[in-house]
């Protein structure tokens, strides 16, 4: 497979980010439903700021988000917004259950992951990295959730 590069009006690029939030506490908040819910935020969020979600997956305390970005996307500034946008929804659409577990005005913690992962993550040779764990991740999800 051969790479595809973005092209901007004066540059061309391939930029790709592997994102990792987690739960506050790393507790088990996140279930099919709110799985689906954050998935539909990520999208239109992703949107908004012009940028690909490659894939999306996740287990009950943590989400896994692969993005393809423009350059003049500063990526903390996106993850911040992000992070903001999907807490406030969630928990204004999932109150009671998110309370269960704790009673904090923040869905996530405040640290994220992220890792460039360039050409990597779409390079048909190398699928036993980052795109088959996130696969994996698909099968789990699919027995975990109810």
């Amino acid at each position: 497979m051969v790479n595809t590069y973005n092209k901007g009006f004066r540059s061309v690029y391939k930029l790709t980010a592997h994102l990792v939030l987690v739960t506050k506490y790393r507790q088990p908040v996140i279930n099919r439903e709110i799985m689906n819910r954050i998935d539909e935020i990520v999208r239109q969020t992703c949107q908004k700021w012009s940028i690909s979600l490659v894939e999306f997956n996740g287990e009950s305390d943590h989400v896994h988000i692969l993005i393809d970005y423009p350059p003049d996307v500063a990526l903390s500034k996106f993850v911040a917004n992000l992070k903001t946008v999907t807490s406030r929804l969630i928990r204004r659409d999932f109150r009671e259950h998110i309370q269960q577990f704790h009673r904090k005005e923040a869905f996530w913690t405040g640290a994220y992951f992220v890792a460039s992962t360039g050409a990597y993550a779409n390079n048909s040779r190398n699928t036993s990295g980052l795109r088959m764990h996130l696969l994996k991740l698909t099968r789990y999800r699919s027995k975990t959730f109810v």
